[in-house]
């Protein structure tokens, strides 16, 4: 067991008390004869400092001694009894003491990991059985995600959600179309063990909400929480429901047991929320919807699915937002504020979870107040566009924790649970099947290898946006690189005005150094049709030919220019491209155009702007064409190479 029971501690003071009396006893008893200071029994007794006489000595002690059976009498007849169990009439009388970890209750426990916590903190701990996740029970998590931003938020989330857990898990994704393809290729290519993934079209589910006028920045999505008992599976009774910007600091089976803790008609798990919004005193003037003291946060949400569809929930939140819309005409906070609405008419309906189960950190909380130690927090909210700069005592803490899981490589992520039966599928049985077959003992045996790995991949990694042109002569760039050729980005985009598909070869860590690297460059972020593609490192090769069909598999227009990333192509080579393809009706025919590359030697080199200037370097020397001096040596050593012809200007 992880805690000692209250009576176990006093039998052990008792078993101690009756060895150290009898030894005290012999030790004044043999210094009947001396004057001497006597030890003080209790650091109360005021005449423990005075010089007593040997016979006043003795009886003071006698009577200590009568003391201390009487007590041990009474510990003997305690411990003898069954263990009393803790009442909850008191449990969350308000937000304070139910948030701190001095309470006896034992509904502020959620597992193992809490008791430990507990008695660290001098908690007392009954032994009371706490309520436990079977060990192979599924574990349902539902969450918002919407747009390019939110997709690439939400994989912290999901790493550090997976990097603690022990039970297989459920993913019930609510997307717009983008986050649906980003998403579905990322956990397509992840291949997690006893991980699930479901979608939800949100664009279904936007007549549900549009009605309601909100000015939250996460727009219409910021509703969509309201209509999961609809939009999730009928049969599906319980779910966790979670923001994008959560980071999880434990096992999320320990929030998933509180489920057990719901009494009479509460349906919603809920953590107070921490900022003083919800009390109107932020500014003057300052009026918010409706909500019972400080509020609840949304960020964590546990849903009992089955009862709240029994209590008409549907008709529950709508009534709500209805009649509050009248005097508020539009939501701040998003579904927050009609969540609070509904649970101030109706309080009963609420779980309060302990704060640590979301810490918020935004510009207005007050989140170290609410919790005793960074050890005791379990769930993190960035809920603020600022996110790392809030202030907090801890923020560091909160910084490092969150960038541990923003770099943490996900491949590690791949691991069995053991004895929890696994569905595989079918792919994955025909990829073991044959990397059994091969020879092991072979030379070429990593290099064969590397054909059946599967690269994990985050296809649109910044936002993107374009559409073909209708002509039908657009042409996109295609290139693959690594973090050594990051430099050449943004020649590139300077040369090609075109759609750019770019697949990078990247770390978990390269891949946030160059999202800082991307969102610092005026030249990159003023350009949103250049679509970014990750393919996460693994094994020791470089997979040039996947990196090439990633970045080909993105292409929206009918033509591409396959092209290396140290190449730049010529000025105006993008229109000269599409009047091509109309004057060879390329539409019509195959045909393949090929462009003529070039190279040089000098460190630096005037790009040229036309043919003539062109003509002009290659007749003084400072441009060749590509690969010309290695053929000339070759011929002369009777080797032979091969030129690539499909690429454009190289300096």
């Amino acid at each position: 067991m992880l805690g000692m029971c209250r009576g176990r501690r006093k039998f052990v003071a008792a078993s101690l008390a009756l060895i150290f009396i009898p030894a005290l006893t012999w030790l004044y008893l043999s210094s009947a004869n001396f004057t001497v200071k006597p030890l003080p029994l209790s650091p109360l007794d005021p005449q423990s400092s005075v010089l007593i006489g040997a016979a006043a000595e003795h009886q003071d002690l006698a009577l200590r001694l009568r003391d201390v059976e009487e007590h041990n009498h009474a510990l003997r007849r305690e411990i003898s009894l069954p263990p009393r169990v803790p009442t909850h009439s008191s449990h969350h009388s308000n937000s304070r003491q139910g948030n701190q970890l001095h309470t006896h209750s034992t509904e502020e426990g959620t597992g193992d990991s809490e008791a430990k916590k507990g008695a660290a903190s001098g908690n007392s701990s009954d032994c009371v059985p706490q309520p436990v996740v079977n060990k192979c029970e599924t574990i349902h998590i539902a969450i918002v995600c919407a747009g390019y931003n939110a997709s690439r938020d939400v994989v912290t989330l999901v790493k550090s959600v997976l990097f603690h857990r022990r039970n297989p898990l459920h993913f019930h994704f609510i997307t717009d179309s983008i986050a649906r393809k980003i998403l579905a290729d990322l956990f397509h290519t992840w291949m997690v063990p006893a991980v699930h993934v479901n979608f939800y079209d949100a664009d279904e589910l936007k007549s549900e909400v549009s009605w309601i006028p909100n000015k939250h920045y996460s727009g219409i999505y910021g509703l969509m929480k309201l209509v999961l008992t609809k939009t999730l599976p009928s049969d599906l009774q319980k779910v966790i429901v979670l923001d994008t910007d959560i980071t999880f600091a434990t096992d999320i089976a320990e929030l998933w047991v509180v489920f057990h803790k719901f009494k009479g008609q509460q349906v919603l798990g809920l953590v107070e929320n921490q900022s003083d919004w919800y009390l109107g005193n932020l500014w003057k003037n300052h009026r918010p919807w409706p909500a019972l003291g400080r509020g609840f946060n949304t960020g964590v949400i546990l849903l009992l699915l089955d009862r709240l569809r029994k209590l008409k929930w549907e008709q529950m939140w709508r009534l709500t937002a209805e009649r509050e819309l009248m005097s508020m005409l539009s939501t701040s906070l998003a579904d927050q504020d009609i969540f609070n609405a509904v649970i101030k008419q109706n309080p009963f309906l609420v779980h309060q979870l302990p704060c640590f189960w979301n810490v918020q950190l935004s510009d207005h909380t007050r989140s170290e107040k609410c919790y005793k130690d960074v050890s005791d927090l379990k769930v993190i909210h960035w809920n603020s566009p600022k996110k790392l700069r809030v202030k907090n005592k801890h923020v560091e803490f909160f910084r490092n924790l969150y960038l541990t899981f923003l770099e943490y490589d996900g491949n590690l992520l791949r691991r069995e649970l053991f004895g929890c039966p696994s569905e595989t599928d079918h792919n994955s049985e025909n990829l073991q099947k044959t990397l059994s077959e091969l020879d092991e003992d072979d030379p070429c045996y990593e290099f064969r290898r590397e054909r059946f790995t599967v690269h994990r991949t985050h296809v649109y990694f910044l936002h993107y946006e374009y559409e073909p042109a209708l002509d039908n002569t657009d042409v996109t760039l295609v290139a693959q690189l690594s973090m050594d050729r990051l430099q050449m980005l943004e020649a590139i985009c300077k040369h090609w005005e075109g759609p750019i598909s770019l697949a990078l070869y990247l770390s978990d860590a390269e891949a946030q150094q160059f999202l800082r690297y991307a969102q610092g460059s005026e030249v990159l972020m003023s350009r949103s049709n250049v679509g970014y593609h990750i393919v996460y490192k693994e094994g020791q090769f470089y997979p040039v030919n996947l990196l090439r069909n990633v970045a080909m598999g993105q292409v929206n227009t009918p033509y591409m220019f396959l092209s290396d990333i140290d190449f730049l192509p010529m000025y105006g080579l993008y229109e000269y491209l599409r009047k091509s393809v109309v004057q060879l009706d390329m539409g019509n025919t195959k045909k393949a155009l090929v462009v003529p590359a070039f190279e040089t030697l000098r460190y630096r080199l005037s790009f040229p702007k036309s043919k003539a200037e062109l003509l002009s370097q290659l007749d003084m020397g400072t441009l060749f064409t590509f690969r010309s001096r290695s053929n000339r040596l070759c011929q002369m050593e009777n080797c032979y190479n091969t030129i690539p012809s499909s690429v454009g200007g190289r300096l």
